[in-house]
């Protein structure tokens, strides 16, 4: 493994700098720069995010002042402090998202223009590392987020929320590039942060009101090897919760217990998601079984009582925050964007601690649906929240009834352009003679198998089809163990938990070969294992059964009684007006259902679409990928389809989150 791969391969869990003295995550990543997407469903979305979202985020950073509000604190030029102070991290993201761009795709335009960037960012940077713009420009210019002094508001000032993101794209630019411009800048940061809070007597004892700067402080870890920076996040993380060394601000910033005793998922989904990664980070690099168990303990809560089918977590409004469980809304369910990121992230940590491929069904279901729904085919739309249903005239997000071209908090059409490149580093993993086949997407990888060099070209049609075909090309005979992922959808288990179950009556079998004679699948935490010693040419075919299944959920959860969703492979599927002659809500799909599916290569950047009749519906309804609504303008869209009248009107008698205490 060549230097810039060694140094990037976690690149998506966490980047890192491998020291021999340091313990880490049991499964390592293959990194996204080893990887070559050549996929049908994923190049057209990599190459859109290359080609426009980088380059759309950073003009509406310019447009709305974010970046000139580092120029103005630098003394470039002029002027007051525009916009919100957490803007500053809209700025890191979009950086960091870049330089995993150029880390794949050279771009001396690209690469120009971060140099002139980050030369803003350094002049904004004050004597001692502190670096918060509005604060630098005037003092007193936002007293509603920031108090009077440095750190003495850190429930709402977001002062080492910006850090954590400036970090995470300071490594990335220095792994990309080379160039310590930015880094040099993350660490004069943190090294003030380290001075500045931990045990000593003259430090503040406060954990961050925005969880991200644990992630971000590893990352520095990673890169540089100084155990500071780890120390640093570990105390972030186990100061939260502890009232002997703070006002505690409660469930909303998970700040109500230590994270030792928490339990369930609470508050603010995207704190909480990137909260879990870091301890996530922290288990592996410590060693520390106390951290494992808590986020064992939170995971279990998520998947059995707090996600939607979408993958999407956080469905209050209120807060942005997980609700109370088996609170799982359709219209009103908000599941932002970015909480779908921190929930890949966090999966994507537990798969590497525990090598199950439960976490890995998460992570796949998040990325098809409740993230993918967020950015537009363009590349230059989005979504704050995404619903399971909506009436086409409800001005869900934020202020419209579809995808936007920015926000005042763009919080999400920033961590889109970071998050798409770094699921090609979810697709392989490897420990010790143990090599990781985890996702499906089409690409070649070369990485090493316990010593010995090994290329794999994956080809499949996946999520459309489920074939999948993996050469393997080794320059001597090799020993290893190859671990092919099974969906938990194709072994009838949607859900890694009761909260939702097939009710089809269907079972379909898995189909695996090897230089095509047929090989039993012997199964390890949803992983069929094939030992052998491999050769050049050696080729595994699997084929996934992706039929439609019928999907219900958990009696418990009141807004889907008496409802039933549809899946295709990993594709949540949803009905949408544009369809369906302008209407979806008003129908109720009662008795025997019968399905088609048609490939539409026309339609949606190509999509299969599924048409649903039953006895009282002969003209079919016309169902797509979730992720695919809402190109047509504001329309009505439906996930879960009422079988009576009871479940048509079950979730507009009263809020879900009522009717689920009501019950509970």
């Amino acid at each position: 493994m060549n230097k810039l791969a060694l140094l990037l391969s976690f690149s998506g869990a966490a980047a890192t700098a491998w020291t021999a003295e340091i313990q880490d995550y049991p499964i390592r990543p293959v990194p996204f720069t080893a990887v070559r997407v050549e996929d049908s469903f994923w190049s057209p979305r990599m190459d859109t995010n290359r080609v426009t979202t980088v380059w759309y985020d950073f003009k509406k950073c310019e447009e709305t002042g974010r970046i000139d509000n580092f120029a103005k604190a630098g003394k470039l030029m002029p002027g007051e402090f525009r916009g919100t102070p957490f803007d500053d991290s809209d700025v890191y993201k979009v950086i960091e998202g870049a330089a995993y761009t150029l880390a794949l795709h050279p771009d001396a335009k690209l690469d120009q223009y971060l140099d002139e960037l980050i030369v803003k960012i350094a002049a904004a940077q004050e004597t001692d590392g502190y670096l918060y713009t509005a604060r630098t420009i005037d003092p007193k210019c936002r007293l509603d987020f920031f108090g009077p002094t440095r750190w003495s508001k850190l429930e709402g000032s977001h002062e080492l929320y910006n850090l954590g993101h400036l970090y995470e794209a300071a490594v990335a630019h220095f792994q990309a590039t080379g160039k310590r411009a930015l880094l040099n800048v993350a660490l004069k940061s943190a090294n003030l942060i380290c001075k500045t809070f931990g045990p000593g007597r003259e430090q503040l004892k406060e954990p961050p009101g925005h969880e991200e700067i644990e992630i971000g402080l590893v990352k520095l870890f990673r890169a540089t090897g100084d155990r500071n920076y780890l120390e640093q996040a570990k105390f972030f993380c186990d100061i939260r919760g502890r009232a002997e060394t703070h006002k505690l601000r409660g469930p909303y910033q998970q700040d109500h217990q230590p994270i030792l005793e928490q339990a369930e998922a609470v508050g603010h989904s995207v704190r909480a998601g990137y909260f879990y990664s870091g301890v996530a980070d922290l288990a592996a690099l410590t060693g520390d079984t106390g951290y494992v168990s808590a986020i064992d303990r939170l995971w279990e809560n998520v998947v059995s009582k707090k996600i939607h089918l979408t993958g999407g977590i956080g469905a209050s409004p209120d807060g942005e925050a997980f609700g109370a469980n088996y609170d799982l809304p359709n219209s009103t369910a908000y599941l932002e964007t970015c909480a779908a990121i921190a929930n890949a992230l966090w999966n994507e940590r537990m798969f590497l601690l525990h090598g199950d491929s439960q976490y890995l069904d998460v992570l796949e279901r998040v990325i098809y649906n409740g993230f993918l729904s967020g950015v537009a085919l363009t590349g230059d739309r989005f979504f704050y929240p995404n619903p399971l249903e909506s009436d086409g005239k409800a001005k869900f997000n934020m202020g419209s009834c579809d995808r936007a071209p920015w926000f005042g908090c763009s919080c999400c059409p920033v961590n889109d352009v970071r998050f798409i490149p770094e699921i090609a580093s979810f697709v392989y993993a490897t420990r010790g003679k143990d090599l990781f086949v985890n996702l499906f997407i089409g690409s070649s990888a070369k990485f090493d198998v316990a010593g010995a060099p090994v290329e794999l070209k994956l080809a499949t049609r996946y999520p459309e089809d489920g074939k999948v075909s993996i050469a393997v090309t080794v320059p001597k005979p090799s020993d290893f163990t190859l671990n092919l992922r099974i969906p938990g959808w194709a072994r009838n288990q949607p859900f890694p938990s009761d909260l939702y179950h097939y009710d089809d009556g269907l079972s379909f079998k898995v189909k695996l070969a090897v230089n095509a004679h047929t090989v039993p699948l012997n199964l390890e935490k949803g992983f069929a294992q094939i030992t052998r010693v491999w050769n050049s040419g050696d080729v595994v075919t699997l084929i996934l059964p992706t039929a439609v299944r019928r999907i219900v959920a958990h009696p418990a959860v009141v807004a889907d009684r008496d409802r039933f969703a549809l899946e295709r492979g990993p594709l949540v599927f949803c009905a949408e007006g544009a369809d369906n002659g302008g209407k979806v809500l008003d129908k109720v799909l009662a008795g025997k259902l019968h399905f088609q599916t048609d490939w539409r290569p026309d339609l949606l950047g190509g999509v299969t679409v599924i048409r649903v009749s039953t006895p009282e519906i002969k003209d079919a309804l016309t169902l797509i990928p979730y992720y695919a609504w809402c190109h047509r303008g504001p329309n009505e869209m439906r996930v879960w389809f009422p079988t009576t009248q009871t479940g048509k009107a079950a979730s507009l008698s009263a809020p879900a989150h009522i009717l689920a205490q009501n019950l509970l």
